[in-house]
């Protein structure tokens, strides 16, 4: 039985990583984590804030997932969205405020705060 969510793996193409860690820690707020070492070879990155784990792996043939993607809440949307000139709000989903972005590498975000 399944009792919680560990992880998003999400994929990225190589040397990306000053991008990512650009955007998910200095933009998203989230902490680069270490890699166990022989997964670290393998480059990427992994990210972790509260309740939240982000895995980025490399992906010779990379292409960025543009439909699916994770969901973050957020506790300050309008802040994020300052730092976030490209966010395309959507109003579809009753209770929260939300917008989707793209990470540095094309990937799809959605960012949400309840209302």
């Amino acid at each position: 039985m399944i009792t919680a969510l560990h992880h998003v793996q999400l994929a990225a193409p190589p040397g990306s990583e000053p991008e990512l860690r650009e955007f998910y820690e200095g933009v998203l707020g989230l902490r680069e984590v270490p890699k166990p070492p022989e997964l670290a070879r393998r480059g990427g990155a992994w990210f972790r804030g509260a309740g939240v784990e982000v895995h980025l792996g490399i992906e010779e043939d990379f292409r960025p997932a543009r439909k699916a993607h994770p969901g973050f809440l957020v506790d300050d949307l309008d802040a994020l969205v300052a730092k976030l000139p490209d966010a395309v709000p959507d109003d579809l989903f009753p209770g929260y405020r939300r917008v989707y972005v793209t990470d540095p590498v094309g990937n799809r975000i959605e960012l949400l705060q309840a209302v």
